[in-house]
C-alpha cells in the first residue's frame, strides 16, 4: 500500500506541472488595461492631465493604490502555523503565476498572427518543450500544498479553473484523467479562486506584491 500510495503521490505532484505548462503554451490571458497619469517635474509644480467643467480647467491625477492591512490577531498555534506556511508556500508559487501572465501575453500576440491550425499548435508544441526544459524540474520539486495553491493563483490570474483549461486545451479525456488523479489526494482541479475564501493567500499575495515578504 506504500508503495502504491507513493507512485500517485509522484503523479499528483505532475498535475501542476502539466496544467502549467499547457497554460503558458496556450490559454488566452485577460488583460485589465488601466490608464496612468505619468507625472514629470515642471519649472513650477507638476505637469498632468486635465479636464475641462463648465469652462474650467481642472488638474487630473492618477493616484497610486493604496493597500491598508492590519497584522492577523491569531486564534491559536494552528492557524498562526497556517499563516506560516501559507506565506511560504505563495512566496515560493506566486512567481510562476505572474511568469504565465507575460508568457501567455507573449503567447497570445503570436497565436493571433497564425492562422493556420496547424502551424498554431506547432509553435505551441515548440514552447511547451522550451518550458519543460527549462522549469519543469522546479516544478516537480513543489509540495503537494504548494501544487494546490499554484493551481488557485492559475485560476486568481487568468480567470479559469485548472480543470476548465485542460478541458479546452487538450479535451474532455485528458481533463477527466487529470481530475480524477487530483481527487484521489482529496483535491480537485475544479478549485475556484476566493479572495474571501482564500484570504490567507490574498493576504500573501499582497505582501509579495508591495515588497514586504
Amino acid at each position: 500500500m506504500e508503495q502504491v500510495n507513493a507512485k500517485y503521490s509522484s503523479t499528483f505532484h505532475l498535475v501542476p506541472v502539466v496544467v502549467f505548462f499547457i497554460l503558458l503554451s496556450s490559454f488566452a490571458y485577460p488583460q485589465h488595461g488601466a490608464s496612468a497619469s505619468i507625472l514629470t517635474q515642471a519649472d513650477f509644480g507638476f505637469k498632468c492631465k486635465a479636464i475641462v467643467i463648465d469652462n474650467d480647467t481642472f488638474p487630473e491625477v492618477d493616484l497610486s493604490t493604496i493597500y491598508v492591512t492590519t497584522d492577523y490577531v491569531f486564534k491559536n498555534a494552528n492557524q498562526r502555523e497556517e499563516w506560516t506556511r501559507t506565506k511560504h508556500n505563495v512566496k515560493k508559487v506566486y512567481p510562476y503565476a505572474i511568469l504565465a501572465a507575460a508568457k501567455l501575453k507573449e503567447y497570445n500576440f503570436t497565436l493571433q498572427k497564425i492562422e493556420d491550425k496547424h502551424l498554431q499548435k506547432a509553435f505551441i508544441k515548440a514552447c511547451e518543450k522550451d518550458l519543460r526544459h527549462e522549469f519543469e524540474d522546479e516544478l516537480k520539486g513543489l509540495s503537494i500544498s504548494q501544487g494546490k495553491v499554484l493551481m488557485k493563483l492559475i485560476d486568481r490570474e487568468a480567470g479559469k479553473t485548472t480543470y476548465e483549461i485542460v478541458k479546452q486545451l487538450r479535451g474532455n479525456f485528458q481533463a477527466a484523467m487529470w481530475q480524477t488523479v487530483a481527487c484521489l489526494f482529496g483535491n480537485t482541479m475544479k478549485v475556484e479562486y476566493d479572495p474571501v475564501e482564500d484570504i490567507m493567500i490574498e493576504r500573501a499575495v499582497k505582501l509579495v506584491e508591495n515588497g514586504r515578504f
